[in-house]
């Protein structure tokens, strides 16, 4: 498994990495919870991706994977749900952190983000100074954010992060063309979540209401042709080698899923002409598109 490091933080991260939104769910079984997050280490994966807000995730990371503390990157996200306490508020941020390193049984966090908290938090709240001082605590190693558009610019420019995750694939750009280059300026790694686009390539008409309709009427606009390559090989390529980025995280709760996602990435950076015509169909179509939440 490629490994990059993860701008100047110190930490190297598995190119692939591990989205851990789909193990927390209810109908997932607690023994294929265990499988498949083994299963992603064993393959080479170090970087898993979880948050408060993904149900049994942090939960189900630490009863599985605190065995293998030292094989592993923990990256989670909060500032909101802690009962009793006021969202994004100190209180929020050290309560939240002190509770997930209880659930991922851990004495410290690799990366943890603040969850896609407004522009106005950021600016005006007490969240980012709460944050700090749990990282000079030793609770946490990096202080990250993550989100799109506005917040996420501000955060590349304010100086108090080492990491940030924001949506990077075929279909959206925004951080790609705005923020990423002035992060690799300022020695700032990027976790690429939806790098897979939602895979709107699986529906033939437009699928309302779901988690994919967005990224297909943008795929449809931008009438990109895969070019006899799988659409997942070239959405996973392309984000997970994009300058700037040091890990595309995927979730799935299929193991021949995360077996075709590490075989992708093993083929390594797309053909330039392969780049080239998806970033000349966004230009295109997308420049007014904004980054997808």
């Amino acid at each position: 498994m490629i490994r990059h490091a993860l701008g100047e933080t110190g930490l190297e991260v598995s190119v692939l990495g591990f989205g851990a939104g789909h193990i927390g769910s209810l109908d997932m079984s607690e023994d294929h919870a265990g499988w498949i997050l083994n299963a992603a280490v064993d393959q080479g994966i170090n970087l898993f991706d979880t948050a408060r807000g993904y149900g049994l995730s942090e939960e189900r990371i630490g009863r599985h994977l605190s065995w293998r503390r030292h094989e592993i990157i923990i990256s989670s996200k909060g500032g909101y749900g802690v009962e009793g306490v006021t969202d994004w508020t100190a209180a929020v941020i050290h309560q939240g952190i002190d509770q997930a390193l209880q659930r991922l049984k851990t004495d410290y966090l690799d990366i943890f983000h603040l969850h896609s908290c407004p522009l106005e938090t950021l600016q005006n709240s007490d969240v980012i100074p709460a944050l700090l001082e749990a990282k000079k605590q030793g609770k946490i190693r990096v202080a990250a954010y993550s989100g799109d558009n506005e917040p996420l610019l501000w955060a590349a420019q304010s100086g108090f992060f080492g990491s940030l995750e924001c949506s990077v694939n075929i279909c959206d750009q925004d951080a790609l063309r705005k923020t990423i280059p002035l992060a690799r300026e300022n020695g700032i790694g990027i976790i690429a979540k939806r790098p897979l686009a939602n895979a709107p390539w699986q529906f033939t008409s437009r699928p309302f209401g779901q988690y994919a309709e967005t990224y297909w009427q943008r795929l449809q606009t931008m009438q990109l042709a895969s070019n006899d390559m799988a659409w997942d090989e070239l959405a996973l390529r392309y984000t997970a080698f994009t300058k700037g980025v040091s890990s595309a995280i995927v979730g799935t709760s299929k193991l021949e899923n995360l077996q075709r996602n590490i075989e992708i990435v093993a083929k390594g950076k797309l053909p330039e002409s392969s780049i080239s015509s998806v970033e000349t169909a966004f230009a295109k179509h997308g420049a007014n598109w904004r980054g997808e939440i």
